[in-house]
């Protein structure tokens, strides 16, 4: 659903709105505060304001043009009461991101590396693989993450790489630009205006709830945020992985054992 748009035209201080009159505002509305010239040198400060004030909403601060714009975000309270319904999508993101990833690996015929499968897919950013179809599907690997978006219904998900074999994190803009394109999931019992900023709420409302968790990934500094009810996967850490990588070219560096001249050396 598209948001309507109420425009206040600020010529003078008094004009800008009250903290208190903005949080009545509607979810399917946008409030854009728009100033005049003489007042544009106070408007970064009066937005900066009111970022701080208005806590569960968007402010929108334009580098160029001379507005602010204000729009409210999914609620507490909206999460709280379609809880089953997000922690079904994120059950059914986990299953399908995992069914289209061994899809892909077994159709490329790729030796996937379990511990840590972006080294896997890394190679393919070295050809002409990154980008392709399987099925009803294309596919594009990029960063983190393989995209599959599906060629009949628009259904759109991005698979993580960087998580072991566990491909259900959560990214807020990934997750609900999922939850929006799923045809099976339509009307959503609740709107999802903003893509990032919705689905970063309903990740931290989801995990206070004990519904969703955050989860350590193969890299540094670097976590996820999963389904909590889960058949749960070992995920080896940064350190891990360089520990056995270590060991592994330690292996390999290792001189051939040559049975003659052993032989020779026994003589």
């Amino acid at each position: 659903m598209d948001r309507k748009t109420d425009i206040i035209d600020i010529k003078t201080l008094e004009q800008v709105p009250t903290v208190e009159s903005i949080r009545k505002i509607q979810r399917e509305r946008t409030l854009k505060l728009v100033f005049d010239n003489s007042l544009n040198n106070q408007r970064e400060k009066i937005g900066k304001n009111l970022e701080r004030e208005l806590s569960g909403f968007q402010v929108g601060i334009h580098t160029i043009e001379p507005e602010i714009n204000i729009r409210k975000l999914i609620t507490d309270k909206e999460i709280e009461d379609n809880q089953d319904f997000f922690e079904e999508c994120a059950k059914n993101y986990r299953l399908l991101g995992e069914k289209l990833l061994f899809k892909l690996v077994n159709n490329l015929d790729l030796k996937l590396n379990k511990d840590f499968p972006l080294e896997t897919f890394n190679k393919l950013k070295q050809d002409k693989r990154q980008t392709g179809r399987i099925e009803n599907w294309r596919y594009f690997v990029h960063g983190f993450h393989c995209g599959f978006e599906n060629n009949k219904t628009a259904q759109i998900i991005e698979v993580p790489l960087v998580f072991g074999l566990e491909f259900g994190d959560l990214d807020p803009y990934f997750f609900t630009r999922f939850i929006k394109s799923t045809p099976k999931y339509l009307p959503l019992p609740v709107e999802i205006h903003e893509d990032y900023a919705d689905g970063v709420r309903i990740n931290e409302k989801m995990i206070s709830l004990g519904k969703f968790e955050k989860i350590s990934s193969n890299v540094g500094n670097h976590y996820g945020i999963v389904v909590t009810d889960r058949e749960k996967v070992e995920i080896k850490s940064h350190e891990q992985l360089d520990k056995l990588y270590k060991e592994r070219n330690k292996e390999i560096e290792k001189p051939k054992f040559d049975f003659w001249k052993f032989i020779r050396l026994k003589k």
